[in-house]
């Protein structure tokens, strides 16, 4: 029950901030919004987000998912980087709704130490029905500061996001990404809400 606590009170206060949000210009909004429709049941879907075993299939070589408020969320990228630098190491799951939504920290590559050492952001991951055996998957990327490198790096996860789509789309049309030869989006696909 504490996640639903947890959830409804994020959602108030998205509630209670979006009078101001909308009053501010969009480039001072700060979010990556990107949405696909993926050919799948809606549990096979969730748990492609929320177990190790299912991100492995899309998200990244390996991972460390424990579905609890509190729990690890973390994607290892690089498996040959030294600790602290393969990937989402230390990130927590926020909150979920089983079946709707899933909130996660997130971080920045070790290219942007800034970044990476600052304040995390946040993923807000929803899963709608979408006709039958369909799902529907939109992302919300959001805590974005002002400066040169968060700028930077909030235009490496626009097109970041599209490659992870991409490739939870081609997990469920062809199957498992081979992580020694991975699926490379090209150039002119992206998965922007419209």
């Amino acid at each position: 029950m504490l996640y639903f606590q947890c959830a409804r009170n994020i959602f108030q206060q998205e509630k209670s901030l979006g009078a101001v949000t909308e009053s501010l210009p969009r480039m001072q909004q700060r979010l990556i919004r990107k949405q696909v429709i993926v050919n799948a049941s809606m549990k096979a879907v969730w748990d492609a987000w929320t177990t190790s075993e299912g991100a492995v299939t899309f998200f990244a070589p390996q991972a460390n998912i424990h579905l609890v408020i509190g729990g690890p969320y973390e994607l290892f990228f690089d498996l040959d980087a030294p600790e602290g630098l393969r990937g989402g190491e230390g990130l927590k799951i926020l909150s979920f709704l089983p079946m709707e939504m899933l909130s996660f920290e997130w971080n920045a590559p070790p290219q942007y130490p800034t970044v990476r050492n600052g304040p995390c952001t946040w993923l807000v991951v929803q899963f709608h029905p979408y006709g039958q055996n369909k799902v529907r998957v939109r992302l919300t990327h959001a805590g974005w500061k002002e400066g040169e490198e968060w700028n930077r790096v909030f235009q490496y996860f626009k097109r970041a996001w599209d490659i992870v789509f991409a490739r939870l789309e081609c997990r469920f049309s062809k199957g498992p990404i081979d992580w020694n030869n991975p699926y490379s989006l090209p150039q002119n696909v992206t998965y922007e809400v419209p």
